[in-house]
């Protein structure tokens, strides 16, 4: 059964990663390139200070800081000590029939750091800024799938391993959205 569903799984790479092309190749880089985004972060922080105060910044900064290490220590714990599932570029079988486009290929694929991290800080922005902004959370969320989906675009990354990483991330985002809220509680007053 498990082997069905990785072959399941590549299929879905292959049709999706085929689906690529010249044109739009420089686009999925950029999307996919992880400093791309730096200036949504800083939006998100300054509208966190606006509407919160420079406190509740600075436990944020903290806590996604934390958040992003935990996401990120768990990712590899997966990739290379339990997983060990090499990513699609590396398979010597899909060289002739896939699109590589990455600047590189790591060795392990599965889950996705890219797709966990993204939906943590999706799921954290959203729900943190909700009550302010009631529909940012959905464009969040929307971001973050794209970004999942640029890793089976350049190539480096199986269906199911985006599918885990998200789901890993979001809930990592929702519990470090809880620990934000009690370490708020219990340490800044208004």
């Amino acid at each position: 059964m498990l082997e069905q569903l990785l072959q399941y799984d590549t299929d879905l790479f292959l049709y999706l990663n085929n689906l690529g092309t010249p044109t739009w190749d420089q686009f999925w880089l950029v999307v996919t390139d992880k400093l791309t985004f730096v200036p949504l972060y800083a939006i998100l922080l300054f509208l966190i200070y606006k509407k919160m105060g420079v406190k509740t910044l600075l436990l944020t900064v903290v806590v996604v800081a934390l958040m992003i290490t935990f996401t990120d220590q768990i990712t590899n714990l997966f990739k290379y000590v339990i997983a060990k599932r090499p990513r699609p570029c590396r398979e010597e079988d899909l060289q002739e029939v896939m699109r590589f486009i990455a600047k590189r290929c790591g060795r392990y694929g599965f889950f996705s750091g890219h797709s966990s991290n993204s939906m943590a800080a999706a799921v954290f922005a959203g729900l943190l800024l909700k009550k302010y902004y009631k529909n940012l959370i959905f464009i969040l969320l929307l971001w973050s799938a794209v970004v999942a989906y640029s890793r089976i675009y350049v190539g480096v990354h199986y269906p199911l391993d985006i599918i885990c990483g998200m789901t890993f991330g979001a809930m990592a985002g929702f519990g470090f959205y809880k620990l934000h809220g009690y370490l708020k509680g219990r340490f800044i007053t208004s």
